[in-house]
């Protein structure tokens, strides 16, 4: 399944092409984190001949963003749209209104072979009525489960959303998926009618490479990142090592991310006598989160409601025992008990079984260490996601 060419290799000689890259995530002077993987390939897509403008689009409700320091300068696009999931339907129309002029300038400048739409609504969308107006052909990509925003969107306004997303699925040239899992719900959404690609994200190797073997020290702990919301299972991972601390008295929890539970989370923490041992530390910068990976003993999220997870990888990367769940996106990454481990969505009592064995076996905690960084260099690089991205991207003006 996955395409693995000679590290190294040297690039071929290939037409350029220009595509033009619409999306809601994006690094910003606000947060360099959001959309990483939409920018982190950008610079490798370059090198095989891709030439990207970026537009980072926003609602006009959350304000003004600019450029952060991380990632290659997008052009940031504000635009209509009503607040909340019932505007969405309605959101790539607006989106469409608000660029059109300015792709057609863009065309007559330096002209578009493709444009790669992240999520279907609203960039997916304005994509399609893009194509219709300008000729140009599209792409989407889909990073998570929610591949028709139903779940996101319920009643008459959730049906909207399916109708929209079948459509421009159905009419792009390729959709990209995450992975296998998320493939499988827009297939069975469209009745297959749509010609679907799997592009796993990539990790940067240098900026998530192991450091010393944190293993072999006596400070323990357990990291996990992503924004605290229910699916993400960070009460049932308080509650796992909340039962270790007795036979782990320096066990450390840390959590990197924000979100609305974050209260509740913190409350939990209290009410477990863990409030000293569980370390909330908000949102960090790309260079803190892998500086946590390689300090951590092991890394643990035990999402539910996971496309795939590019925070597994990356801990992968960093030659650190991964604990995902089962029936996820990352279940096709971790092989259990060889390169990883997953465990049942909120089983509580199998995920502490789990930790417990890690925390006890430093021998099983190396070998799983090798075997996870040796996994992500195999398959999972960002100069590997490029190579897909642009072959598809190839096979789609050709």
């Amino acid at each position: 399944m996955l395409e693995s060419p000679n590290r190294g290799s040297k690039e071929l000689a290939v037409p350029a092409l220009h595509v033009l890259t619409l999306t809601p995530f994006y690094p910003s002077d606000r947060d360099e984190a959001n959309g990483c993987f939409v920018a982190e390939p950008l610079d490798w897509l370059a090198r095989r001949g891709v030439q990207n403008t970026v537009f980072a689009i926003q609602p006009f409700y959350r304000g003004s963003f600019r450029n952060g320091d991380a990632a290659m300068p997008a052009k940031w696009v504000r635009y209509f749209s009503l607040p909340g999931g019932l505007g969405l339907p309605t959101a790539g129309a607006f989106l469409f209104g608000r660029i059109v002029s300015a792709v057609r300038d863009l065309q007559k400048r330096n002209p578009i072979n493709l444009i790669h739409a992240h999520g279907p609504l609203p960039c997916g969308h304005a994509a399609l009525l893009l194509n219709r107006e300008l000729g140009i052909p599209y792409v989407v990509s889909v990073h998570g489960l929610d591949a028709f925003s139903t779940e996101q969107v319920k009643g008459r306004a959730g049906m909207w959303c399916r109708r929209i997303s079948q459509r421009l699925y159905s009419q792009s040239k390729r959709v990209i998926c995450v992975s296998e899992h998320v493939r499988e719900q827009v297939l069975e959404g469209v009745a297959g009618k749509a010609r679907t690609s799997v592009v796993y994200n990539g990790v940067d190797p240098e900026l998530f490479a192991p450091g010393e073997d944190a293993s072999a020290t006596d400070e323990l702990s357990v990291l996990s990142v992503g924004n605290l919301i229910p699916s993400k299972g960070h009460e049932v991972l308080i509650r796992a090592v909340a039962v270790l601390v007795g036979e782990y008295p320096g066990l450390r929890l840390k959590i990197i991310g924000n979100g609305p539970q974050r209260q509740h989370l913190e409350s939990i923490a209290g009410q477990m006598n863990m409030a000293d041992r569980v370390s909330f530390l908000g949102r960090q910068s790309r260079m803190q989160v892998a500086e946590e990976m390689r300090r951590c003993t092991i890394f643990a999220l035990p999402s539910r409601y996971e496309g795939l997870g590019c925070v597994y990888l990356e801990a992968m990367c960093a030659g650190k025992p991964v604990v995902g769940c089962r029936g996820q996106g990352i279940a096709e990454v971790i092989r259990q008990g060889s390169n990883g481990f997953l465990v049942g969505p909120e089983n509580e009592k199998e995920l502490a079984l789990v930790l417990d064995m890690l925390l006890r076996d430093r021998q099983k905690r190396e070998n799983l260490s090798r075997a996870a960084h040796d996994t992500i260099l195999d398959g999972f690089t960002l100069e590997l996601q490029a190579e897909r991205l642009a072959r598809i991207y190839r096979e789609s003006v050709a």
